[in-house]
């Protein structure tokens, strides 16, 4: 049974607990180095990620983590997730950083502040329509060949189609919440690519 950690430092955590917990896994809550070198795969949830990163560090997590994402380690970053594996902020706070894992480049809060938030149907390649909550979620903006795009969202705002369910290699990202959809199918999806 494939043992999945779940970083939690800040954000949604219990969700993502909660859905894991369904599939079959074992769930460890990640709050040290030791916990991170106990777990197959790891779950970087949504919340605000300029305070995930900060808690990353005093926790002593950073760079346990970038090693092994260096090393081919398997990550599923949800909104805040998707801003701390990206190689590019554009509109980041001087002082933010982010592990570089997946070849994109974004903007946060890309759909507009909290009270921008929505829900909108989302065709994900070979899983079909799920639910996507984005909550200041943060847009692609730009993507490598080695990004593959397994769903898109045309927000109507002129601007066209944009990734919103990537993956490059073992590491996943989603602009969205899929934990907040009741639905265990991209959950799912990461764990059996495990």
């Amino acid at each position: 049974m494939k043992r999945i950690g779940v970083l939690a430092l800040q954000g949604d955590v219990g969700e993502h607990v909660t859905m894991l917990e369904s599939l079959d896994t074992v769930v460890v809550k990640v709050r040290t180095p030791e916990q991170l070198e106990s777990v197959d795969a790891l779950v970087l949830p949504g919340g605000e990620s300029t305070t995930i990163a900060h808690l990353l560090v005093t926790a002593g997590l950073k760079e346990p983590l970038g090693e092994k994402l260096r090393d081919g380690f398997p990550v599923f970053g949800t909104c805040a997730g998707l801003i701390l594996l990206s190689s590019e902020v554009l509109d980041g706070r001087a002082d933010q950083w982010s592990y570089g894992a997946l070849s994109v480049s974004l903007r946060r809060n890309g759909y507009g502040r909290q009270i921008a938030s929505f829900e909108s149907p989302i065709e994900v390649r070979d899983v079909g329509t799920v639910a996507g909550v984005f909550i200041r979620a943060p847009r692609i903006v730009a993507w490598d060949n080695g990004v593959e795009v397994l769903a898109t969202l045309d927000h109507g705002d002129g601007r066209g189609e944009h990734p919103v369910f990537v993956r490059q290699d073992n590491v996943w990202g989603a602009s969205f919440h899929p934990e907040l959809a009741a639905d265990p199918r991209l959950h799912q999806l990461f764990v059996d690519s495990l």
